[in-house]
């Protein structure tokens, strides 16, 4: 990371420090079924670590900026962060995904904060399903300036925060949530980001990655063996990290029937 530079060109959103880091977060996926059918998803990234970390290596001159003190605490819709002409461009189907999406952002550097969310209400399985085989392509960009208040052109790929969820296949129904790893795209992803997760373990920032689902009633059948099953059968919990990923990416497969 050239420091340097960055004392001449820091900006509001100080989380562009990561500029080198922005695929190694602690994630969190996070589904909500309801009985109606709907369910609610949120994506959390949490940049704490690797801010942590970095704030060590920060000269004092960036640390007793204004900008560095900043605090917030917003969310915002994605569809009405667009510019007009970008509206007009979307398909039906694109316009009702952003609509029900919102990004929010909770930043205080000094206590070590940088979270991201992505959250969406999907009305039905086959809203979930389009939204999940989607999601990667969301732009990110100008909803981050505009919840932050940044107009800077800062050359951080925002787009890397979810750009992993490309390399997933899903078949969600009502009745079950299928997800497979295409090894062909993962390894695709891997070698955009890969100079990313060595630089984060070199500095032993870890890579934690949670996947929680709430069902409205109890699943009858998982194949996942390293997925913990609550007592109740309604909650799947998988708990890993990228690394083990990299080594096994079948690990994060789920296929659950409920």
């Amino acid at each position: 990371m050239k420091f340097c530079i960055m004392k001449k060109r820091y900006y509001p959103l100080i989380f562009f420090v990561l500029l080198g880091l922005s695929s190694c977060f602690d994630v969190e996926e996070r589904y909500d079924f309801k009985p109606n059918g709907s369910c609610k998803v949120a994506y959390t990234f949490d940049m704490g670590s690797a801010v942590s970390v970095l704030m060590n290596l920060m000269p004092d001159s960036v640390k007793e900026t204004p900008q560095f003190s900043m605090v917030k605490d917003t969310t915002l819709n994605f569809y009405s962060a667009l510019p007009d002409s970008t509206q007009q461009k979307m398909s039906k189907d694109e316009a009702d995904m952003a609509k029900s999406s919102n990004l929010s952002i909770k930043m205080d550097l000094k206590k070590s904060i940088m979270k991201v969310g992505i959250n969406h209400t999907a009305k039905d399985a086959a809203d979930l399903q389009y939204y999940l085989q989607h999601l990667s392509k969301i732009s990110l960009d100008g909803q981050l300036k505009a919840a932050t208040g940044s107009k800077q052109n800062t050359g951080f790929d925002a787009q890397q925060l979810i750009a992993g969820e490309d390399y997933y296949s899903y078949e969600v129904t009502p009745h079950k949530f299928y997800r497979i790893i295409d090894k062909a795209k993962f390894d695709a992803f891997l070698k955009k980001t890969q100079s990313a997760f060595a630089m984060a373990k070199a500095m032993l920032i870890e890579t934690p990655y949670k996947v929680v689902l709430n069902f409205a009633k109890p699943i009858k059948k998982i194949n996942n063996a390293k997925a913990i099953v609550s007592a109740d059968r309604k909650t799947v919990t998988l708990v890993t990290n990228m690394d083990d990923v990299i080594k096994n990416p079948s690990i994060m497969n789920l296929k659950i029937d409920f």
